[in-house]
């Protein structure tokens, strides 16, 4: 992972969130506890936006952000999988506890320090909607919609 990927992942979805590197550590003890041989989380963040521009004019302009995150713990053959829409410490909290919830009864475990993986970037950690500002986008399209309509 690069340090770009991290710092764009930690600004989109830990910060806001109140997270830091401590909340996932006790995200973590909690899923991690007896009877548990891996889990995971998977955080998602997709924004997406469209604009329409007819005559010369904006007509319509959307937004959307879906975010959430997904856990996972692993029992031996079992699997177990949590999903919250909520980023923040208690919601990570509750679905640890549910994907773990197939595991024996048992408190959790200490939480562990962290170790940053060395995977490969597969994309760049580019948001191609922060590439260019409204205004440019606009115009871009009010210069497509002269040219078609030329």
């Amino acid at each position: 992972m690069t340090d770009n990927a991290l710092t764009l992942a930690q600004d989109r979805l830990l910060l806001p969130a109140g997270l830091d590197a401590g909340g996932l550590e006790r995200t973590f003890g909690t899923l991690l506890g007896p009877g548990i041989d891996f889990g995971d989380l998977y955080f998602q963040h997709a924004r997406r936006e469209s604009w329409s521009v007819e005559d010369g004019i904006v007509k319509d302009g959307a937004h959307s952000i879906e975010q959430g995150v997904g856990v996972r713990a692993i029992a031996g053959e079992k699997t177990g999988f949590s999903y919250s829409d909520d980023i923040h410490g208690d919601a990570l909290l509750a679905a640890a506890q549910s994907a773990r919830a197939i595991s024996r009864d048992g408190g959790a475990q200490p939480a562990r320090a962290l170790v940053r993986g060395n995977a490969r970037a597969l994309y760049p950690a580019l948001d191609p909607i922060d590439g260019i500002g409204n205004e440019a986008k606009v115009e871009v399209l009010k210069r497509l919609d002269r040219y078609l309509r030329a």
